[in-house]
């Protein structure tokens, strides 16, 4: 290999390597002087161009955008949590100045403002470094579509990452960035958390703020982090914990903290566990329920209590089916060329449409947490 070659190889694994440390190692590079914003935002950028061509992970890169506000944040005081680290939004999220696709081209307006859950990431220091792939409407657990196409997962891909968060999970599977965000109704960030081997958790509703939006497909959908580690979660959880008076949802706000309690012991826990299906007609695989059983073995061996039950599931299908229709209906009319929408999706809303909307608020149940 010639010094060109050899030195081509050496940054690629330099940047593998500063890429999977996560946020809370990158921004403490930053916030030390061992590296500049630029220089961690231009790493990302390469990893992007090398890999997400085979991937499909993002929608729309910001590179001249993000190399200005990695620069604004190396001339600026490093007093944020996330500041100077590089992470990509889910494409339901608004940010300033890009189209919210919502995954498809019925919209080709961009918005003015930030989403809350932007705002805060920017506030925290993060430079926002692109949109990432999903379904239209986030209607499915794996992430292609008409506009965009596949979008593969990064350990074989010749698999999905799943969905509908499958974009924001393959980028940080992929070492493209170390965190994104992404949106879960029906399991949409803990499906792709668990075909890319991440970590990725549905957070109360009234957690994170859905705003400018009331709310996302009603009492369904949470907004939250897909990262390589638990504690890399737990600090985006703290910086976007919180909600406006525009939620229709607002929990109440933790003592400490998430990074504060993941740090304390937790003491000798009573935990109980399953491998009953939730879903009536549906048996899991023999390879999860195995995984189960180790994950209990483990517990088991940390000290806890650790009891198999029989929980009472209720059918949550009528409930699940109106919140999916009306959450779909709603964004569907809300875009700006109907006509776009994918053959797929308007196959849904025939279906949506005779939902009424007295049985999408039934299943949204009570307005706060």
């Amino acid at each position: 290999m010639d010094r060109h070659g050899a030195r081509g190889g050496e940054r690629d694994r330099d940047d593998a390597e500063l890429i999977f440390q996560g946020v809370e190692r990158q921004a403490e590079l930053v916030r030390t002087g061992k590296i500049t914003s630029r220089a961690l935002v231009e790493a990302a950028l390469r990893r992007i161009t090398r890999l997400d061509p085979a991937l499909g992970a993002f929608r729309v890169v910001f590179a001249e955008q993000a190399l200005a506000e990695a620069d604004a944040r190396d001339e600026g005081k490093a007093d944020g949590p996330l500041h100077g680290v590089p992470i990509a939004v889910k494409d339901e999220l608004d940010v300033a100045g890009q189209v919210t696709g919502f995954g498809g081209a019925a919209d080709h307006t961009p918005v003015t403002a930030d989403s809350e859950a932007v705002r805060r990431l920017r506030a925290a220091g993060a430079v926002i470094i692109g949109k990432t792939t999903m379904p239209e409407f986030g209607q499915w657990p794996y992430t292609e579509s008409e506009a965009h196409g596949h979008t593969r997962n990064p350990w074989d891909t010749t698999r999905t990452p799943g969905g509908s968060s499958g974009g924001s999970a393959s980028a940080v599977a992929a070492g493209l960035v170390g965190a994104a965000l992404g949106g879960d109704g029906g399991g949409s960030i803990r499906i792709p958390a668990a075909c890319c081997g991440l970590f990725g958790l549905k957070p109360q509703r009234g957690r994170v703020s859905t705003a400018p939006n009331p709310h996302l497909w009603y009492a369904l959908g949470t907004v939250g982090p897909l990262t390589r580690t638990v504690r890399d979660a737990a600090l985006l959880y703290d910086v976007l914990a919180g909600t406006t008076a525009t939620d229709r949802w607002s929990a109440r706000p933790t003592t400490d903290g998430w990074v504060r309690a993941l740090e304390t012991p937790p003491g000798r826990l009573r935990i109980g566990y399953s491998a009953k299906p939730a879903v009536p007609g549906v048996r899991p695989h023999p390879e999860h329920v195995e995984a189960l059983l180790e994950t209990v073995r483990a517990l088991r061996e940390l000290g806890h209590d650790v009891r198999e039950v029989n929980p009472r599931y209720p059918d949550a299908t009528a409930p699940f089916a109106a919140q999916f229709c009306g959450g779909v209906r709603a964004e569907a009319d809300a875009v700006e060329r109907p006509d776009r929408l994918e053959r797929r999706t308007r196959g849904t809303l025939a279906l949506a449409r005779l939902v009424p909307e007295s049985a999408v608020e039934r299943g949204s149940g009570p307005g706060s947490g």
